[in-house]
């Protein structure tokens, strides 16, 4: 595996075809990615039926180029993703015509996966998933391409490479990974087994409009960036981009994950990057989600399991619904793996004792009717 990390600029997604072919060029051509008469899988981040300019998904400029790239070698490329929610054909359709995926298919010649079902498939490699359920194209495929975008999250602090292979678990199946991997390290774990796994040729990372604030759902900010980065290596990539968004080490599970592991490189001063250095491409005031704070275990010391759970309880930032936002679509309780959510009088209520702090319910909530209230201790330290 190469773990170089190459970045070029792309201020506008009307570069992306030309540049993207740049940046591919530049970690030694598109002949080592894709081979005539493959089928190769698009793995996009479809988080929700929402417009490109929104920045909740790949952009569809990013996405046609990726596949008019494989055309070019005589590969077929295959869209897909398994956003929140029901896995449907119905939901699908609306989240390829949302998302500009349908168009960016219909001018590449790639085709957009409605092969709805899933695999059992065993992750020989891996530290807590030792198998899972996947959807069926990533088992079928000749190869991956990770096309990843740049965005904050809630729980995970940032999402990139690594997290957006948690979209090859099929449908409403996450809610269950949210209840068994509830600790940050365990679910960071599971993303590297899952990424071990797809083991993808290539990850590209859209961030050229990125997502800032409490990400990655409707609750993000947009923040134009003007950045395309890609690298064979996920972790690699990861470190970079986490780096130029100013996201503390100790505040990036996956990369902590990582360097546990001993996954090297895992650490931006480590990575060899082409086309810039860190100190030029720093994004200046990036602003990460209101969670991230100083490790409080590190702050004051080992505590007994009973401490520290207390401490996480006061620290943590709980979901609170503003009733004069929530429609009643239901799709937060639906989302919720601890079944913390009722549905009232056509509003959502939390019961906050019940809350295991996913965010889950903040991240797919279309109506921003997800507020998230900081924790005691979290908002005397700030």
């Amino acid at each position: 595996m190469d773990h170089r990390v190459t970045i070029i600029s792309c201020q506008d997604y009307t570069q992306a075809a030309e540049q993207l072919a740049l940046l591919i060029q530049r970690l030694g051509g598109i002949e080592r990615y894709a081979r005539p008469g493959e089928t190769l899988l698009l793995k996009a981040n479809l988080l929700a039926a929402a417009a490109p300019d929104q920045a909740l998904s790949t952009h569809p400029a990013v996405v046609a180029a990726a596949a008019k790239l494989c055309a070019a070698q005589g590969a077929k490329a295959v869209i897909a993703d398994s956003p929140g929610g029901p896995y449907l054909e119905a939901g699908m359709r609306r989240v390829y015509e949302k998302t500009g995926m349908a168009q960016a298919a219909a001018e590449s010649g790639a085709e957009l996966n409605y092969d709805l079902s899933a695999r059992q498939v065993s992750l020989p490699e891996g530290k807590v998933l030792r198998s899972a359920q996947v959807i069926t194209p990533a088992a079928s495929c000749d190869g991956m391409w990770n096309l990843c975008k740049m965005k904050t999250h809630t729980f995970m602090t940032m999402t990139g490479a690594v997290k957006n292979h948690f979209g090859l678990i099929p449908g409403v199946t996450k809610v269950g990974f949210h209840a068994s991997h509830q600790d940050k390290a365990r679910f960071a774990d599971m993303l590297l087994d899952l990424a071990l796994w797809a083991s993808p040729r290539l990850n590209i990372m859209d961030a050229v409009l990125a997502m800032e604030g409490d990400g990655p759902g409707a609750s993000g900010t947009p923040r134009q960036v003007g950045l395309l980065l890609a690298s064979e290596d996920p972790v690699a990539l990861d470190a970079v981009a986490g780096a130029l968004m100013g996201v503390p080490p100790q505040e990036n599970p996956v990369l902590l994950a990582a360097q546990r592991r001993g996954w090297t490189p895992c650490r931006a001063e480590d990575v060899e990057l082409v086309g810039g250095t860190l100190e030029e491409l720093r994004i200046p005031d990036f602003r990460l989600p209101g969670h991230v704070r100083t490790n409080i275990m590190e702050r004051f010391g080992p505590f007994t399991q009973v401490v520290e759970r207390a401490s996480r309880s006061l620290m943590a930032q709980t979901p609170k619904i503003r009733p004069e936002a929530c429609i009643g679509c239901g799709i937060c309780k639906n989302a919720c793996p601890a079944q913390a959510i009722a549905m009232r009088d056509k509003k959502a209520h939390v019961a906050p004792a019940r809350c295991i702090h996913c965010y889950c319910c903040h991240e797919l909530c279309p109506e921003q009717a997800v507020a998230l209230k900081r924790g005691f201790l979290s908002r005397l330290l700030r």
